[in-house]
């Protein structure tokens, strides 16, 4: 006797709790990273079984949310607005910013648009070119403003900016991931020519000015990755910061005690300290700005 597909049984389990009011319209399913953890399969199925919930009508994605429970109450659309590469890209970036990029997929992006997978290859040859153009897009919603006088306010801005990009959309960092191929997109490289135009009066090389860009873009970029991580790493675990610690001080306890760590174990007896991504990003952003400062009075002299 044939067995279900193990999306569709994992469908028929969401689709139960939705009946059964175990899950109410507006409410955020399961998410792909969610139904990979707790019916233990890939990626790939979990976005299959989103995505027949999605052709059913069941769910839909909001963005910045998730995939939610759709309203049977709320009158349906029309007839679908006109397939174009604005609406794909836009559509695209929904899904990214709702589950990550492992969730996007030509096939999965043409469900959430009702067409086809051939349909989409008209306005866009592949996922490639895809990522590229919703770079370009979320690079360009917050405009930078005229560039400051001094290249240490103009440079500070420009990672506060940056740092914005990666915070909206957290699938951005993954995407601009190589610094020896960068992105060639239009808003991508205006942000470039602005920082570069912060640091022109500067006496520093060209090729000094494009490291410090790159040096400060590496940082704000480095730190989006890791704010990634710790959001999956509480998916995962199901815990949150303190109580992971208040978990493992014991295992912590037992180490620094019993180990030769006499400079953790004095900071700890002061009091430790506290950790957060919003201190790191501070500190290690004057720090960077310090070191292009040095490097400037150094050129100078």
């Amino acid at each position: 006797m044939p067995t279900e597909p193990p999306y569709l049984t994992i469908a028929t389990e969401i689709r139960r709790r939705i009946h059964a009011g175990k899950l109410a319209p507006g409410d955020r399913v399961p998410s792909t990273r969610a139904i990979t953890r707790e019916w233990g399969v890939a990626m790939a199925t979990a976005t299959k079984a989103l995505a027949a919930l999605r052709q059913e009508g069941l769910v839909r994605v909001e963005p910045g949310v998730g995939t939610v429970v759709v309203d049977p109450k709320r009158p349906r659309q029309g007839t679908a607005p006109s397939l174009t590469r604005t609406r794909i890209v836009r559509t695209a970036i929904e899904l990214a910013d709702a589950e990550g990029l492992n969730a996007l997929t030509m096939r999965r992006l043409a469900t959430l648009l009702d067409t086809s997978a051939m349909a989409l290859y008209r306005h866009v040859p592949g996922k490639g070119e895809l990522v590229r153009l919703m770079t370009d897009e979320a690079c360009g919603e917050v405009p930078l403003g005229p560039v400051p006088a001094g290249w240490r306010e103009g440079l500070e801005r420009a990672a506060h900016w940056m740092r914005g990009v990666f915070a909206r959309h957290r699938w951005m960092a993954q995407a601009m991931a190589t610094l020896t191929r960068p992105v060639a997109t239009p808003n991508a490289m205006a942000y470039t020519e602005w920082v570069l135009a912060a640091l022109w009066e500067t006496p520093l090389s060209s090729s000094q000015k494009l490291h410090a860009h790159l040096t400060l873009f590496a940082f704000v970029q480095g730190l989006a990755m890791a704010h990634d991580l710790e959001e999956q790493a509480r998916l995962d675990t199901g815990l949150s910061d303190d109580e992971w610690m208040e978990q493992n001080e014991p295992r912590f306890d037992a180490l620094q005690s019993g180990g030769p760590y006499p400079l953790l174990d004095a900071i700890a007896h002061d009091g430790g300290f506290e950790l957060s991504l919003e201190t790191l990003f501070e500190f290690g952003l004057r720090r960077t700005l310090d070191g292009i400062a040095t490097l400037i009075d150094e050129t100078s002299g």
